[in-house]
Parts: structure tokens; sequence; C-alpha cells
């Protein structure tokens, strides 16, 4: 996957706009884990097709094949795609993406009982998707009538997901697709990496088109998070009030403590993103890990636990990235009518369980002075006033190696269990892991006074 802090342009040369100079807060550092909700028309269909086992995200002619079942919009627009194919076959010639906006029934959903499990699950923060590459809003916009209040669910799901976030104490933050609106556009479908950033739109009227639509939001959300994806209309770039620069800003004025991504495609960004890539070692800045529960953010009805991260696999995974200097957003993506299918909830439910015991590890920590280190059973480590946090990401081994900086210090096992080290044949010195932690998808082993 691409880096999006490295795609900046056009270069305005003195007639640049002045960015703000808002960092990283700390609410968003100390968070560690939110969760996207990734859901639009393409949860109707909720399909895309498998590449077997891992994500295999497009290369250059692979776009007919895409594995992300929220590209579904593009992809059925490739004559002889397996999303063409299919789509002909249950809807029939003739229905188009868009007319399943007619066919969107949320009616299951429930917004403070979704939210309460995002949060039962340990997010600090909430991003649901409010408009996609697809261009439906999910929110009552004056801007178009193409939106969730006008069609389909007939709700204003947007505010639904905003109220139920405040209510249960959660950041609220907001997903926008800031350059691909394939509804507004008359581009062919984009079938390549080339396509991606040729077919989108950069003009002024759609630049004022996508501001308009982000200050509606704004204004009725005060959103903690901005989110935006695929860049921004070049059209908006410059010095002009409706410019990306002159709008971010107002929503630092609007909200202070406020904060956003690197994919504006500008010279300021705040924390950096990764998506669906491992990160070998620790990055400087504050950054996120974004991924789905499965090998797509859309829901995909097709995956099953072979394509879906168990609950120890995630908690794993929130410890990798933390211990990384990252947050996880990991991504949920309901079914048409709002549900959590049962193997994205129960992977989220262990998550929370392990949290509700380990959460002093993980929250408000800092990354130590290395990330991990194999002696024979991988590691990750974490910081904070408590001490240094070692996490086993094996506990079923048994024992685990000690750094050397660990020294003569007081140690005891998160489930208050004391920790004395002993020295190996080879004068490793190690401590056992307690029966009781050996079948945790992590253990932690807490350091005072590092």
């Amino acid at each position: 996957m691409m880096n999006f802090e490295k795609r900046t342009g056009p270069d305005f040369g003195a007639a640049a706009p002045t960015y703000p100079t808002n960092g990283v807060p700390d609410w968003y550092r100390d968070a560690k884990l939110g969760f996207f909700v990734h859901w639009g028309l393409y949860s109707v269909p909720a399909w895309a097709v498998q590449h077997g086992d891992g994500v295999n995200i497009p290369t250059e002619d692979a776009y007919a094949w895409h594995q992300y079942a929220e590209w579904y919009g593009n992809t059925v627009r490739i004559a002889g795609s397996p999303t063409w194919e299919r789509h002909q076959r249950l809807y029939g010639p003739g229905t188009s993406y868009e007319d399943l906006a007619d066919r969107w029934d949320a009616s299951a959903f429930d917004a403070d009982a979704f939210v309460g499990e995002l949060v039962d699950a340990g997010a600090q923060y909430i991003v649901p998707t409010t408009k996609h590459h697809e261009g439906f809003c999910l929110w009552g916009t004056g801007t178009t009538g193409f939106n969730a209040v006008a069609r389909g669910p007939r709700r204003d799901l947007i505010a639904e997901f905003h109220d139920a976030t405040r209510r249960a104490g959660a950041k609220f933050g907001v997903y926008y697709s800031g350059a691909l609106d394939w509804h507004v556009s008359d581009f062919p479908a984009i079938e390549s990496d080339t396509d991606l950033f040729r077919y989108r739109r950069t003009d002024e009227h759609f630049a004022r088109y996508s501001a308009a639509q982000l200050e509606e939001l704004v204004e009725r959300f005060s959103p903690d998070l901005l989110w935006n994806d695929i860049e921004w209309p070049d059209g908006g770039k410059g010095p002009e009030a409706y410019g990306v620069a002159a709008f971010l800003s107002r929503y630092f004025d609007a909200v202070p403590g406020g904060v956003v991504n690197d994919r504006w495609g500008v010279p300021y960004h705040g924390f950096l993103t990764r998506e669906y890539t491992d990160i070998p070692d620790i990055i400087s800045e504050p950054w996120e890990s974004t991924r789905g529960l499965g090998y797509s953010f859309g829901y995909n009805q097709d995956e099953d636990a072979r394509h879906s991260l168990s609950g120890a696999a995630l908690v794993r995974l929130l410890v990798d990235v933390v211990a990384k200097n990252g947050n996880l957003l990991i991504n949920v993506g309901p079914a048409a009518d709002g549900s959590i299918p049962e193997l994205q909830r129960d992977a989220m439910r262990e998550l929370g369980a392990w949290l509700r015991v380990n959460g002093d590890a993980i929250y408000g920590t800092r990354p130590w002075i290395r990330m991990g280190e194999q002696a024979g059973v991988p590691v990750r480590y974490t910081r904070s006033a408590d001490g240094v946090h070692l996490h086993t990401l094996d506990p079923s081994v048994g024992t685990v190696a000690l750094p050397a900086e660990f020294g003569d210090v007081e140690m005891r096992w998160r489930d208050g269990t004391p920790a004395r080290a002993e020295r190996d044949a080879h004068g490793i010195r190690s401590v056992e892991v307690p029966v009781g932690l050996r079948g945790e998808p992590v253990a932690v082993l807490t350091a005072s006074g590092i």
C-alpha cells in the first residue's frame, strides 16, 4: 500500500497557502484503539472476490478482482469482472449500483447497542464512513439527494452514530472520501493504480462540493477526528476560502483538540496511516494501523474464519501496533441491516475481555527503547508510569527471556503473581509464565522502576 504522506501537490510556489501547525493531541496518542465502521450501499450486495489466504491488494491491472467489498461500485462497472457477472445474475441487467440505495434496509440498526459493542471491545474512538467513494452520504446533507435520509434507510445514520458515541463517552470521528465520488463523476471504472489518481475530479466545482459536505459534518457533529481518504481535489488545494488549508484552520478553531490524518495530498498532515501493512519497527511519528477484521473493510458475506482475525490474533495485532508507537483503527463491517456479523463480534468481545484485564499496559502507554526482541519467544514492550510492560505473544511456551535492562527490579504478572528471574544453562535470565496465563493470547509482565 502507498504511504499517503508522500503524495503532495500541486506545487503552488509563492502562492502556496498557509497550513495549520496543530500536532497530534495526547488524547489520540493515549487512545490506542479505535473502530472504523464501513457501512454503505456496498453492504447490500456485501461481496468481493476472494483470493485465498491473506490480503491481496490489487496491483496495477488487478482492479477487476478487487478484494475490498466497499469497492463494489467500481468493480461492478468493469464488464466481465466476477463482481459484474454476479451482479447481472442476482439483480438482472439494467439494475445499476445506485439502484441498490432503494434496497437498503437498516431496520436492525440500534446505534446505542452497536456503539456499546465497540466500546465494550475497548474502543476509545469511533469513525463511521460518512461518504465512501460511491458518493452516498449517510447523513442528512443539503448538498445532494443521494443520501440515507432521502433514500434507503431514510435515517440520519451519522447523527445516530454521533449521539450514541457521545453518550458512551468515546471520541467521535468521521471518514470522508475527499477526491473520489463515483456518483458525481463521469469517469470510466478504475482498473489500475494509475487510474486511481487519473480518474478523480480535481476541478473547482467538485472542490467546493467536497468542502461544503465536510463543513456540514464539522458544524453538525464537531468530530474529534477527520479521516480523509484518497487526497483532496486539486482545485481546492490553493489559498481559496473553500480550500483545504482554510478549511483545516476553521476546523481546528472549532475543535481545538481535533486531529486529522495524512491523506489530504497537501504538505500538512496529522498522524500517519498504514493500511493492511506490517510495520517492522517503531515509527517515531504518531501513526495508525488500519485494516478490517477480515480481508475487506465492507462486509463480505463469503468470508469465514479462514479470512478473519480471531480474537487472539486481534489482541496480538493491537499489542504489536502499540509497541511500535501506533494506534490500531480496526474496522467492523456491518451487514446491510446494521447488525454486526457473529464472526466479527466474537473477535471483538475477546479483545474487550483481554483489555479489561490488561488495558493499563496499552492505554496511555508509549514505546520503550525497543519494540521487542526474539529470544525463542516473541515479545513486545510498552511503558507507562507503572514501569515497562513486557508482552509475551506466545505464553504457552511457559517461559520468557528478560532484557538486561530489567535487572533486579520488582516484576509482577497482570494477574498479580510475582515473577522471579532464573538463569538458564546459557546464563539468560528468564521468568516462568503462570499456568493460568498460558492460555491467554498475550501475557503481560510489568517491571517497576525502570
